[in-house]
């Protein structure tokens, strides 16, 4: 069976690549964006699409669609851009969510919240379970993010529980490949663009602090298939169990790039959090999914599409022969 799918943030890193695989799969797709992070190049291609429509649409605000599945996407998930306006940032995260909810009530359709890893804030369980509450600081500057999310995934539970919505929930970690922003703020890109253009590679503190690193195919899969999942609402962990330094993957990116770029060492920003370690047994047991791409190999395709969309290309800088 086919489904009409919204997917909300559909122009973005992790959207785009979902519509794309949705696509492919035959299903129908509305593309729902407001583009303050999403880009048009992302799903250009997919403009002639037969099956597929484009909104723009702020999720903040009501709108009425006749939909099967709905993906709740839509949220900046980088601190430089949902810092950048706080309060539109929660506005997103919890209006966003009672908007689509009340659509997928309405039309009765099942619908995924892309959660987060930030709901564990600074944890001081390791690896984090789906069963630990978290260690967040509800006052400090990432707050909108985290807090808007934890808000979040109390109203997808509280409409399942009182209106019998059919929802599911996924906290998503830290996750990477082609599309990402330039100037998004996320490690992974900060350091690829930085040793392509030959720049210091920032580093917040010392380095020891820890993130896993998600390659975006595996992270789409594993969506997809919580969504066809019939009999588990979550929340379930998605990300890589692998646990790499922050100084560890600096070092990665400039192997594969070439680059001569120094290490910069800064202080730690506010609320960082030291450690970050998805548990995912939970995902692996319930829908036998568990990542397949490789830190080195997701990076080689990653530090290649930051090589084109700067116009490195020519340098023989960021890609192996």
């Amino acid at each position: 069976m086919a489904y009409r799918n919204l997917v909300t943030g559909g122009a973005g890193f992790i959207g785009s690549h979902l519509c794309e695989r949705l696509l492919e799969m035959g299903e129908e797709v509305i593309c729902l964006d407001n583009f303050f992070t999403g880009r048009k190049d992302n799903i250009v291609g997919l403009l002639t699409h037969p099956k597929f429509d484009l909104v723009r649409h702020d999720v903040t605000l009501p709108i009425l669609l006749e939909v099967d599945r709905i993906y709740n996407l839509a949220c900046p998930a980088s601190p430089v851009h949902y810092q950048f306006n706080p309060v539109k940032t929660i506005k997103t995260n919890v209006l966003g969510a009672l908007n689509m909810l009340g659509l997928a009530k309405r039309v009765k359709a099942r619908i995924l919240q892309a959660s987060t890893s930030e709901v564990y804030g600074d944890p001081q369980i390791h690896p984090q379970p789906e069963a630990y509450w978290g260690n967040v600081n509800p006052v400090g500057i990432r707050s909108c993010y985290d807090e808007g999310k934890r808000v979040a995934e109390t109203l997808f539970f509280d409409y399942h529980r009182q209106n019998k919505v059919d929802i599911r929930v996924v906290r998503i970690f830290n996750t990477y490949g082609p599309r990402m922003l330039v100037n998004d703020g996320r490690v992974v890109s900060n350091f690829i663009v930085q040793a392509l253009r030959g720049e210091p590679i920032t580093i917040y503190g010392d380095g020891s602090q820890t993130r896993s690193f998600c390659y975006q195919s595996d992270l789409v899969d594993g969506l997809i298939r919580m969504m066809n999942c019939d009999d588990f609402t979550g929340p379930v962990n998605m990300g890589n169990p692998a646990e790499f330094t922050i100084k560890g993957l600096a070092e990665e990116v400039l192997r594969i790039t070439k680059s001569k770029s120094a290490l910069d060492f800064r202080p730690l920003p506010a609320d960082d959090p030291t450690r970050r370690q998805p548990d995912i047994s939970l995902a692996r047991e319930r829908l036998g999914w568990e990542p397949k791409v490789p830190l080195s190999e997701g990076l080689v395709k990653t530090i290649d599409y930051f090589t084109d969309l700067l116009g490195l290309r020519k340098s023989g800088i960021g890609f192996r022969v």
